[in-house]
């Protein structure tokens, strides 16, 4: 089949650019897809370099039927936009216009069997070309739909605050416009990455809504490791991503506070970068812990896997990811998670392979992250036991290729379906 793919996050050489876990995503999902079907992707012009970088290496030049189209704002606008975080959405709404226009031009060329939207992966913000091209439309992986719970605000300075009511606001505002119900109405399948976001699809189309990780591994990261049930003097927990005030790591400070207080032996290592680098920093004097945590500033992914190798335990207390990127990485390692029930980190983790904690308030929660670290420390059986399922459940659904089946699937059920263009535009 020839599809035609909207990928605004589409970039092999993640570390470099300005969506790490969306661009990488992006990007694999469209190797999976071409071994299989031609493919036309329009994506956003910051990732020429890479891309084209890439495509000249001998592993990746072996990859068919992939035409790439770059597509970019005039007068350098995304600059501009990208100076404030939220206008980032903004731009993103215009490049789509921009990448739709396109598309029409591709399509009467080329005749396309099925348009997809790969990336960005929001639910709030439509597909431009899903809603207006005379195609069958596939819609996902989105997320989007989870909300930061309301006893966690307290973690938040005003800004952070008002930064989240304003994300609802965004939100509210852009499920009233047209084209954001004619998307949904289209679309053959709208994939989500989490329960959460499927509540906010309209209930009479949940029929058409399925379950889709926005995150996988490569096979070769997928190693079994020689692990061995036995109490060593050491403990280390791992916690990494983008130092953000989303991903919690202030709440796992404390507990590692209170866990240090019975064994002092304990080390943590934070990995990553971000606004509130300086603030987790100062935390760590206040509690007392500097000798027993270590900060790393950001890693190239092979680095970080080693890292997360010599680790026993992955903390990832993320208030409301919607994927969560390492907490897959950290399974792939053979590591137990401990992660909060929300989002995509709650969708990940079984406790058969991790302990996810209900969301409250942050000192409650505190204490119940350091419960669950005494009990994968006093317990090196069940580490061990649980580190393996995790393992095993990656190899059983996170691997591309398994991802990619998946799609392939979805592409063959939606070219069957019946589709009357002229009944969606009623809608």
């Amino acid at each position: 089949m020839r599809i035609l793919i909207s990928a605004y996050a589409f970039n092999p050489s993640s570390s470099k650019t300005l969506h790490p876990g969306e661009d990488l995503f992006g990007w694999k999902m469209v190797e999976q897809i071409s071994r299989h079907h031609q493919v036309w992707v329009i994506t956003e012009a910051y990732n020429q370099a890479a891309v084209l970088e890439a495509l000249d290496q001998e592993t990746v030049s072996k990859i068919k039927n992939l035409n790439i189209v770059f597509v970019q704002l005039p007068f350098n606008l995304r600059k501009l936009f990208y100076k404030i975080e939220f206008a980032q959405r903004f731009y993103y709404y215009l490049w789509q216009f921009l990448a739709w226009v396109k598309a029409r031009e591709l399509h009467r060329r080329y005749n396309f069997h099925l348009v997809h939207h790969l990336t960005f992966g929001n639910y709030w913000i439509p597909s431009f070309m899903g809603a207006f091209l005379p195609l069958k439309f596939i819609w996902g992986p989105v997320g989007g739909g989870q909300q930061t719970p309301k006893p966690l605000l307290k973690e938040f300075s005003f800004g952070g605050k008002l930064a989240e009511k304003t994300r609802q606001l965004a939100q509210w505002l852009s499920r009233q416009q047209f084209i954001w119900h004619r998307c949904v109405a289209r679309a053959c399948f709208i994939l989500v990455c989490n329960h959460e976001t499927k509540t906010k699809i309209p209930a009479k189309y949940h029929n058409k809504v399925r379950l889709f990780p926005v995150n996988g591994i490569d096979s070769q990261d997928v190693r079994k490791l020689p692990m061995k049930p036995t109490r060593r003097r050491g403990f280390t927990i791992l916690m990494a991503g983008r130092l953000h005030r989303l991903k919690g790591f202030s709440l796992g400070l404390r507990a590692f506070a209170l866990f240090r207080e019975v064994h002092p032996e304990a080390k943590l290592k934070i990995i990553g970068s971000g606004p509130e680098e300086k603030k987790l920093i100062r935390l760590a004097e206040e509690l007392g812990i500097t000798r027993g945590v270590t900060f790393i500033s950001w890693l190239p992914r092979p680095q970080l896997l080693t890292e997360m190798k010599k680790v026993d335990v992955f903390l990832f207390p993320s208030f409301r990811d919607g994927g969560g990127a390492v907490v897959i990485e950290a399974m792939a390692c053979g590591k137990p998670v401990i992660c909060l029930d929300t989002a995509g980190p709650g969708f990940h983790i079984h406790q058969e392979w991790g302990i996810k904690i209900p969301p409250s308030s942050p000192k409650i929660l505190t204490q119940q992250i350091k419960e669950a670290l005494e009990k994968l420390w006093s317990e090196p059986e069940l580490r061990v036991k649980m580190g393996e399922a995790a393992r095993q459940r990656v190899i059983e659904v996170y691997l591309w290729e398994k991802l990619g089946k998946r799609m392939a699937d979805y592409y063959q059920e939606c070219v069957k379906l019946k589709v009357d263009f002229d009944e969606s535009r009623k809608r």
